[in-house]
């Protein structure tokens, strides 16, 4: 049941009013909160309590079929009959308004009849088997999801669970959550019947979950007015400031962003572009950040305007007029239509400047862009009817817009979340974040990650627990370390080593953003107590593609039957070089090549040696570090590359040193496929026209040997 069922209570709701400023407002959802109670209806006639509802529903879908929402509203209306919330009104209103709310966003029939419906199998004698065959297996899955996530209360210990419920179902279908979303935006209208304490408990949750759930499914006209109800009840103080403030605004003889409005349609006019400028007050939320950020406001700081047109070209045309009568604010250009934010929105959004200091941001988009900016993925009706358009994900590919990118991340993760306190705590971690960037891919496809994230956010992206394997990147066409920081628009290459042992190094940790890359991470950190091999991918990792790939300790090791051996990075001995070993911390056995720098300095120390030999096999692999000497020309590196991938041969990493008096120092960390295809390839790399010398690596062995 509804949190504000049973019984009646005297106490109103609590309703903040929305900013009002001259111009045509958007669809304000607070004034459909109620619909008219039960009146006279023969059979074949549609209720009066629906008119709102299917006056609201026809201006989206003049030729639905409405008997499905007759009958939905006979059988809601019926059951609940009786039964009255705490505010006093006959249970009814609720499922009335969550239904209005749902249709004023533009929701298809099926969500709608499904809103009716969605309490009586938690609240009534009605089942779900009679709601199947009343109304279709379609309708029963959405009651059903909605009826799961009420059947688990919002006390502090049954959160994680409900919302992990909350998250399978929504991802089986978004329009659960939408329903939800509705559903809670009317019990928080309502929440002033309740107790203080209760009120912000409600509240808290609101604001770490399900208001970020609206943001990323797109509905920002119900993310809005849920974002004010919270900041009332949390911060009553802030709340009536910015109250006062928006009250003041609205009582000035002046209007500044009006009269830039009735500028930017002359301007429009004289270019003989249609459109519609309308100007779009902030919320009080909206208000009170701006606030906080810039100090005292102006008049133009407490709306924006919103340009409307008919295709995607014209947005562009209005914004170069824009920018050619008025002083564009560089920094505040923003193009969601080219790159479409994560949740479908897109936009052009931009700032100018009249030549008296007064500043206005400017909202530029299509008609059908403003209804998917408003309504998310409500406005994309039912997307499994036969006519239902595709749209691209996140990443790239072919999927129905209910299984956004975003929401299958994190419905993966969820599933590998080692226990509930982990989930939960990951869950508000992820939503937290306010903003998404777009990286690319090669292959032309995207990548949507939280701001701030890595390339290791960008491997478990891209690949799941495949991942472990990656050992470096390309951000932009540049080697970069894993650890690299991603900026919006960046292209990432991800380098995968398949034929290695997968594992991942704890220091990854530090620089995982999401929950798909921490909790990979960790899972296998917990899985191997001893920790991976290897915490530096750039290095040689020890026993690194099986045993018949490493040197064999010789009888010296009797003592140390189970030592490790890892061929060292100074070197990178591979057969048939001459090779020595020297026992480190750990158990582990370095070997050298026996020319190598280290090997002398580690004798002259007292360094015991230990014999090894190289294994017999036929088919081993062996990393090498090589150091191409050149003359700076364009395209040396991709040239160098090429060479290198031809031979069949895998970078593990690359490095190249700033050019110093024309020349360059190149270098790279490989894996052969066999010992004998070095000297082939070592031929290749110094046949490449720049390339004047090609050796093995003699840099210093490291301190810890």
């Amino acid at each position: 049941m509804s949190a504000e069922a049973t019984n009646p209570a005297t106490p109103g709701p609590i309703t903040p009013e929305a900013p009002r400023r001259r111009g045509r407002p958007r669809i304000d959802l607070r004034r459909l909160g109620r619909a008219a109670l039960l009146g006279p209806a023969g059979r074949d006639r549609l209720p009066d309590a629906i008119s709102h509802v299917v006056e609201a529903h026809r201006a989206h879908y003049p030729d639905s079929d409405l008997e499905p929402l007759r009958r939905a509203y006979v059988l809601a209306e019926s059951s609940h009959r009786g039964q009255m919330r705490k505010s006093g009104e006959p249970y009814i209103t609720h499922p009335l308004a969550v239904t209005l709310i749902l249709a004023a966003l533009g929701a298809e029939a099926t969500t709608l009849t499904a809103s009716l419906l969605h309490d009586t199998v938690e609240d009534t004698d009605v089942t779900l088997e009679q709601v199947r065959t009343e109304f279709g297996e379609e309708v029963a899955y959405l009651v059903d999801g909605v009826t799961k996530l009420e059947k688990v209360d919002y006390g502090a210990a049954a959160e994680p669970e409900t919302f992990r419920k909350m998250l399978v179902a929504t991802g089986n279908d978004v329009r659960v959550m939408s329903i939800k979303l509705a559903d809670r935006l009317h019990n928080m209208r309502t929440l002033g019947v309740m107790r203080q304490e209760k009120q912000e408990r409600i509240a808290k949750v609101t604001r770490d979950v399900l208001i970020p759930l609206a943001e990323r499914l797109g509905v920002q006209a119900l993310k809005t007015e849920l974002e004010d109800l919270v900041f009332a009840i949390l911060h009553p103080e802030e709340y009536a400031r910015t109250r006062e403030i928006v009250a003041a605004d609205a009582a000035r003889a002046e209007d500044p962003l009006a009269e830039i409005a009735e500028e930017v349609r002359g301007v429009l006019r004289e270019a003989g572009i249609s459109g519609e400028v309308l100007i779009r007050p902030r919320h009080f939320v909206s208000v009170h950040r701006v606030r906080r950020k810039r100090g005292e406001l102006r008049g133009s700081d407490l709306g924006r305007l919103l340009v409307l047109v008919s295709e995607d070209a014209d947005c562009y045309g209005v914004l170069g007029e824009l920018h050619t009568c008025f002083t564009p604010v560089v920094s505040e250009f923003k193009d969601f239509i080219a790159v479409p934010k994560f949740n479908l929105y897109q936009s052009l959004h931009t700032a100018v400047a009249r030549a008296d200091g007064e500043v206005a941001e400017v909202l530029i988009r299509t008609h059908q862009m403003h209804k998917v900016a408003e309504a998310g993925v409500v406005a994309l009706g039912n997307p499994y009817a036969p006519s239902g358009e595709e749209h691209l994900d996140t990443v790239g590919e072919r999927s129905d817009p209910t299984r956004p990118g975003w929401l299958s991340r994190l419905l993966d993760w969820q599933q590998s979340a080692p226990d509930t306190d982990t989930f939960w705590s990951t869950l508000r971690e992820d939503l937290a974040q306010d903003r998404e960037i777009t990286v690319f891919r090669p292959d032309g496809g995207t990548i949507g990650l939280p701001a701030g994230a890595s390339c290791v956010d960008a491997a478990y992206a891209q690949y799941g627990e495949d991942a472990h394997a990656c050992i470096g990147a390309r951000v932009n066409g540049r080697l970069a370390a894993l650890g690299t920081a991603l900026a919006d628009g960046d292209t990432v290459q991800l380098l995968m080593d398949q034929d290695a042992a997968s594992e991942p190094s704890r220091d990854w940790l530090d620089h995982a953003r999401t929950p798909a890359a921490r909790i990979a991470i960790r899972r296998w950190l917990t899985a191997h107590p001893e920790g991976p091999r290897s915490a530096d991918r750039s290095e040689p990792r020890a026993a690194y593609s099986g045993p018949s790939a490493r040197p064999a300790a010789a009888n010296a090791l009797v003592d140390q039957p189970g030592a490790t051996v890892r061929l060292a990075g100074c070197c990178t001995p591979v057969p048939p070089d001459e090779i020595t070993a020297f026992a480190v911390r750990g158990g582990v056995v370095t070997v050298h090549r026996a020319e190598c720098s280290g090997v002398a300095r580690m004798k002259a120390a007292g360094r015991p040696e230990t014999g090894v030999r190289w294994a017999e096999a036929d088919t081993a692999e062996y990393r090498v570090t090589l150091i191409a000497e050149s003359f700076s020309r364009p395209h040396l590196l991709a040239d160098l590359t090429e060479a290198i991938a031809l031979e069949g041969v895998a970078i593990i990493s690359a490095t190249v040193d700033p050019p110093d008096q024309g020349r360059v120092r190149h270098t790279y960390t490989l894996q052969l496929p066999d010992a004998d295809r070095l000297q082939t390839l070592m031929r290749a790399m110094r046949n490449v026209p720049g390339v004047y010398d090609v050796d093995r690596a003699r840099h210093a062995a490291a301190g810890a040997l």
